[in-house]
């Protein structure tokens, strides 16, 4: 199963808090109430509290905008563009932010899967994942191109990404199900 997405496709959901917006990537299996992981890209337009999640791992990535603080009992982190940053879901975490910022989240369910969140100038290849173009054009291994606001999402199917462009850069995140 292999799903190309565009950003401007993408259904859009405002926070209850009135804090920002998310567009779902994908929440898996689709139609359960439960996911076992689930990406999208939010926009924070306000200072404000993350929502909790309990026994989610969650790994967030700056797209765009200045740099976020996020801020909880166990310390602060200052979020910069292109730098994954994973912390467990159930953390009371605030964000400060000095302008408008857009991010992309994956969150997966602790006891079923697992994320690894890189950002990668090179071949990458991995049997479940979701990418996201940060710059520049990549290709498939059947030759399906994906430019900037553009990604994937695929379970059960070894994939490959290529980089065809000089300055290209790809959020790729590896899922790996739970033994």
């Amino acid at each position: 199963m292999k799903t190309r997405f565009d950003y401007s496709e993408l259904p859009v959901s405002r926070w209850r808090n009135g804090g920002g917006e998310t567009r779902e990537i994908v929440s898996f299996p689709p139609g359960e109430a439960q996911f076992g992981w689930r990406a999208s890209i939010a926009t924070i337009d306000a200072d404000g509290p993350f929502s909790a999640f309990p026994d989610i791992d969650r790994v967030i990535t700056l797209l765009h905008g200045d740099s976020v603080l996020l801020s909880s009992e166990q310390g602060q982190q200052r979020l910069l563009p292109h730098q994954p940053w994973a912390f467990p879901g159930e953390w009371a975490i605030n964000a400060q932010i000095s302008g408008s910022c857009q991010d992309f989240n994956i969150m997966t369910r602790r006891d079923s899967w697992q994320a690894q969140v890189e950002v990668v100038k090179q071949t990458a290849v991995s049997l479940h994942g979701v990418t996201w173009v940060l710059a520049g054009e990549w290709q498939t291994a059947n030759g399906e191109t994906l430019a900037v606001n553009q990604g994937m999402w695929w379970l059960d199917e070894n994939t490959q990404l290529a980089p065809v462009s000089a300055e290209a850069s790809l959020l790729f995140v590896t899922l790996s199900r739970v033994l």
